[in-house]
């Protein structure tokens, strides 16, 4: 018995999105290309919301008042790494907000430093990028040597 292969073209992108396939000719940031980051980022959206509720109903359900203090603390510990996680995303679902007024404004896609096309691929990769790979690496080594 052999294993089927995946063909090499059923790759998904984030959220089961194929990546994009640029036409020959295709205009950077086309109205296509905008269409298919913005049902990415919709969808990053709407399933972090998801999340956030589900923490939500999941620390009204298992909010109990333990006799134990070890348990009591473990609790307070876990709903407190749960609030962290759920603040990152909040701030994240901003960002996403953001990035969708760009694509809305036609200005998505482009380095906020230095106006080059940041390049599908990296889009790709992270959806609310706003520096292209040579600025977002001068960034990173700035943050370095601050540290």
């Amino acid at each position: 018995m052999t294993a089927k292969k995946k063909p090499e073209n059923d790759l998904t992108g984030p959220f089961g999105f194929k990546p994009y396939k640029e036409k020959k000719g295709e205009e950077y940031m086309s109205e296509a290309q905008e269409e298919h980051f913005r049902a990415i980022l919709r969808a990053w959206k709407q399933e972090l919301m998801e999340e956030v509720d589900r923490t939500v109903h999941h620390m009204k359900d298992d909010a109990a008042n333990f006799p134990d203090p070890n348990d009591r603390a473990t609790q307070e510990s876990e709903f407190s790494l749960e609030l962290r996680t759920r603040d990152r995303e909040r701030k994240l679902i901003k960002k996403i907000e953001e990035t969708l007024n760009l694509i809305d404004s036609h200005d998505y896609g482009y380095c906020v430093a230095c106006g080059v096309e940041i390049g599908i691929r990296r889009l790709e990769a992270r959806p609310t990028a706003s520096l292209c790979i040579d600025c977002k690496t001068l960034d990173e080594i700035r943050e370095k040597q601050m540290s």
